[in-house]
């Protein structure tokens, strides 16, 4: 750990976002499970977020959905809505992946998120992809 930090007492909110990603990735499941229980089981548990999102558009497909997902947040951005982004996968940083009103995700903010995912969730499985 950089500056003295240890997994116990992480230095910075950095190190506290990249040690939750890590414990969460630990709990990862052995055998593989193609059903969607465990996300609905850990959304209820966290009170069922995606309830009350904004209207979402979700964008998918092989190619080209980092260059579509530019455009239209440039496009709604101009028209004055306010845009939030997930991507994946990111390049060097987690944070990459989400965008609040335009800005990358804070440090202290992520780590809270995802200490607040692995206190809902507990010791059960689950995956890197499930919980991000």
């Amino acid at each position: 750990m950089p500056s003295g930090g240890t997994p116990e007492t992480p230095c910075n909110d950095a190190e506290r976002a990249a040690l939750a990603l890590d414990r969460l990735a630990a709990l990862h499941p052995k055998l593989i499970d193609l059903g969607l229980e465990r996300t609905f089981d850990l959304l209820d548990r966290l009170g069922n977020p995606h309830h009350s999102l904004p209207p979402v558009i979700h964008v998918a497909g092989t190619n080209g959905k980092g260059s579509v997902i530019a455009t239209m947040r440039a496009m709604a951005e101009a028209a004055g809505l306010t845009v939030h982004v997930y991507v994946s996968p990111h390049l060097c940083r987690f944070n990459e992946r989400i965008r609040l009103a335009g800005q990358l995700i804070g440090d202290g903010a992520l780590a809270d998120l995802l200490e607040e995912v692995e206190t809902a969730n507990g010791d059960r499985p689950v995956t890197f992809f499930e919980v991000t």
